[in-house]
Formats: structure tokens, sequence, C-alpha cells
């Protein structure tokens, strides 16, 4: 893997330089099978669209935006971790929020073109860092963040660096922080979609439905007492949002489920 690159505005002082992504940095599951979502330079033009993402989740982005952002705070003094970019306007909202508690937020993604769309779409003021970074191994000190946000993710990643992700999150949480994570889980028996989706989703997400099988808890390490998660679900049981509050590594978890 290529040394880490960062991407900054003034407030940090650096400039915005946007470098080649080498191919072998790229883990393949992602140039092999979401290329033509965010590789490609016509896939970022097409999907930064706001109308697009909103019908890709049939109509619930906006609620899931708001669930994420509400669980995170309105104001948000500190550190805050988003691990990857998302279409969409999420992280300018979430840009906001870290302003207003008067703290900084980094953004980590593995691909330069990912993290210059993002660029282009936050103000020049923005308390933002944008790191090229892989989620599975990211170079950034233990215990340095509040919060850490991981927005339809996981399902893009097969199982190990699911695991990995999820690790490398917890390591980087301070001692009482919180971890939210909003991403696909397996819809209500009554669910039309659970039927209609499932072949679709299983050819362009080819790993998005191992998040129909397995809950997200089962694959963190084991916790310290102590440790909180809670789930909702949204839009009968087809998108979920975990949220880990205490988190530590190393011991037991109360799960919360609903």
């Amino acid at each position: 893997m290529s040394d880490t690159t960062l991407f900054a505005d003034a407030t940090f002082g650096h400039s915005a330089t946007l470098p080649h992504a080498e191919d072998h940095a790229v883990p393949h599951y992602l140039r092999a099978h979401y290329w033509w979502a965010y590789i490609h330079p016509e896939a970022v033009r097409l999907f930064e669209r706001q109308w697009l993402v909103n019908l890709i989740l049939w109509g619930n982005y906006a609620q899931l935006r708001d669930a994420a952002l509400a669980e995170l705070g309105d104001s948000l003094p500190g550190r805050t971790l988003q691990v990857a970019c998302v279409y969409g306007d999420l992280t300018g909202r979430l840009c906001q929020q870290v302003a207003s508690g008067g703290g900084t937020i980094d953004i980590v993604d593995i691909l330069p073109i990912q993290l210059g769309n993002l660029r282009a779409k936050l103000p020049k003021d923005a308390p933002a860092r944008l790191m090229a970074m892989d989620s599975s191994e990211m170079r950034l000190p233990d215990a340095s963040y509040e919060r850490v946000l991981l927005f339809f993710l996981l399902h893009e990643q097969p199982r190990r660096y699911r695991e990995w992700t999820l690790r490398e999150a917890l390591r980087v949480v301070k001692p009482g922080g919180k971890i939210v994570i909003v991403d696909y889980a397996m819809p209500r028996w009554w669910h039309p979609l659970r039927y209609l989706w499932r072949p679709l989703l299983a050819k362009l997400e080819p790993f998005a439905l191992d998040l129909w099988r397995e809950e997200i808890a089962d694959l963190l390490p084991p916790l310290q007492v102590g440790t909180t998660l809670q789930k909702q679900s949204f839009f009968g049981g087809l998108y979920q949002k975990v949220v880990v509050t205490g988190a530590r590594m190393g011991g037991k978890h109360h799960c919360l489920l609903d």
C-alpha cells in the first residue's frame, strides 16, 4: 500500500492536491466490483446527484442521513472521523455540526477521485481534513476521535475487510466514544423488496446480502463490559442504524437489538 496522502484545506495549512491512485493501493474487490460506481470519472459525475442517491435508497436517503447526524449531535466539539466518502450532502451537513461545536473532522477514503469530488463539494472554510487511506488499515493514532461514522460502507466490503474496518473504528475512537453505522439489513418477511431487490442487489453489490444474514454486532471483536450496542431499523428493516457507545475492545458488550 502506498504512503498516506493528505488532502486538506486552508484550515490545516495544506494545499489541496490530487495524486494519481496506484492500482495496488486500491483493494482488488473495489476495482473488480465497484469501478462503475466509484472509480470511473463518469461514474462520479453520474452518481453525485442527490435525487439519484435518494432513488437508489428507495426514497430513504434524507431519513437515514438525518438519523445518523442526529445520533452524532447538533454540535460536535473535539475530533470526528468519517470513514469513506459518500455521495450526497451528508458530509457537508456533518461539517456544519462540527463547525458549530468548534471541532474538526477527518474523512478517509482509499480513492483520490472520491476525495477530490468531496473536496469540491465542501466550502473552503470547512474544518475538514481529507486523507487517502484504506479503512481496513488506517494510519491514525489509537483513541484519537470522539466519534466515528460509517455510512453505507460495510455492505461494499468482503467479510474480512468488514471486520478489519470495524476493528479499526474501535481502535481509533476514544474510550467512552461513539461509533455510528448506517447500512443495509434483512427486511421483514412481508417486505416486497426482500424478494424484488435481492437478485439485483446480489448482482450489483455482491457483499451486501451478508448484512441480511449476519448482525453487525456479530462482526465486532470482543468489547469491554459497559459497551452498549443499539440497533434501529428503517423502511421495514431494509436499513439499520447501529450505535456502539462507550466503545472499548477487550471484553463483552451489552446488545440492544430492536
